[in-house]
């Protein structure tokens, strides 16, 4: 009787337990980004660039060269190493009190310059490892360690949707917004990573995919809510989607 390989680990990831919290997303996220850069055969030509935050340990768990940036620093790191080595794949992994808060400035410029790079975004509306803190992606009416009331718009604003803030930008090349909390939208996601990879393949300049994730514990509910609590939440608010895609378009790569 033949025996059937049911289930590989992907060669992307190192073979050792990953740091986070039960319940949290960032693993599935890890393990979709390393599964294509394996089945793409770019493992060998990848650098990453880990951020500060939840996923500041990510050069712990890809199995490819990683770069440590500090914080919001990620994508400025990355436009380094590509301008450097033009011929690596180069991408950066940041949470959403990275990239949108410190780091606004390094992403919309990356953006704007359509730096030749792919940008993994984990939006999980909050500060995870320093404690929970309200992020620039907090609900109005979230409780947070920073806002016990709950994020009010008057004291400081709209949460910021930057999948659809970049997409103003004419440098930004492809954005998508995805999830991964049922197989559905996890095969999706695959798909989105995929579409973002090649689109640096192609020298085709700057994509991010940003993915709505969870944070049971600085939320405060057990895993299964939480997932609920984002299809309920966070994904009326940050609606998934393709929100640019200008790889038909002619690219200014002087």
């Amino acid at each position: 009787m033949k025996t059937q390989t049911v289930y590989k680990p992907t060669e992307g990831l190192v073979k050792r337990d990953l740091t986070y919290c039960p319940g949290c997303t960032h693993g599935i996220i890890h393990k979709l980004v390393a599964e294509v850069l394996e089945e793409k055969g770019l493992l060998d030509t990848t650098v990453g660039v880990a951020s500060v935050g939840c996923s500041v340990m990510s050069y712990e768990f890809f199995n490819c060269d990683m770069q440590q940036a500090a914080h919001g620093r990620a994508p400025a790191v990355a436009t380094g190493i590509k301008r450097v080595r033009p011929e690596a794949t180069v991408f950066t992994y940041q949470g959403d009190g990275d990239l949108a808060s410190i780091g606004m400035a390094e992403i919309v410029h990356a953006a704007h310059r359509s730096e030749n790079m792919t940008v993994i975004f984990v939006n999980n509306a909050i500060y995870g490892m320093t404690g929970g803190q309200m992020a620039p992606t907090t609900l109005i009416d979230q409780k947070t360690t920073t806002s016990p009331m709950g994020r009010k718009q008057k004291d400081t604003g709209l949460p910021l949707r930057m999948s659809e803030l970049l997409a103003t930008v004419p440098g930004a090349t492809y954005l998508e917004r995805v999830s991964v909390h049922d197989p559905k939208h996890v095969r999706k996601a695959k798909k989105a990573i995929e579409k973002a990879f090649d689109v640096q393949t192609n020298k085709q300049g700057f994509s991010m995919v940003e993915f709505v994730s969870t944070c049971p514990v600085n939320w405060g509910i057990n895993p299964t809510d939480s997932i609920k609590w984002a299809v309920d939440h966070l994904i009326p608010y940050y609606p998934l989607g393709v929100y640019k895609d200008a790889t038909k378009e002619d690219t200014n790569e002087s």
